[in-house]
């Protein structure tokens, strides 16, 4: 079993990838950090860049937390790459990031985070940024 998190370089980002560390302890799991983009933009804010991704990688070694970190960018929205990766692998939990918007803005630009709590099988931890 495995604890998936969805991780972008941000506040929210930093709040997800220590849930899923903590739940990891707790379930006594690795952890996989997923980064997706779609590359479809010329810069896009939750592509993590190498920085990131070190710093992800010594929190995780420094947890004590076995972990596999993937950067995808296959042209997929992150529901999907999330929902693939759970269908394939033992994920026993998956950690998502919420933040507050109204709710014209979920209608106008949907959500990720309630497309993936009606996609997956297995439990969904919704974090908030501090």
């Amino acid at each position: 079993m495995t604890v998936l998190v969805g991780y972008v370089p941000s506040a929210l980002g930093e709040a997800d990838l220590h849930a899923a560390i903590e739940q990891a302890r707790f379930r006594n799991e690795p952890v996989l950090v997923l980064n997706t983009s779609r590359g479809d933009a010329y810069a896009d804010p939750r592509l993590a860049q190498e920085a990131d991704l070190d710093r992800v990688v010594r929190e995780l070694v420094a947890a004590g937390v076995p972990h596999d970190v993937r950067q995808l960018m296959r042209g997929r929205d992150a529901v999907e790459e999330i929902e693939e990766i759970v269908e394939a692998e033992d994920v026993s939990l998956v950690v998502i990031g919420i933040r507050h918007r109204t709710p014209v803005g979920k209608l106008i630009m949907g959500s990720n985070a309630q497309e993936i709590l009606l996609r997956v099988p297995c439990p969904v931890l919704a974090v908030k940024a501090d």
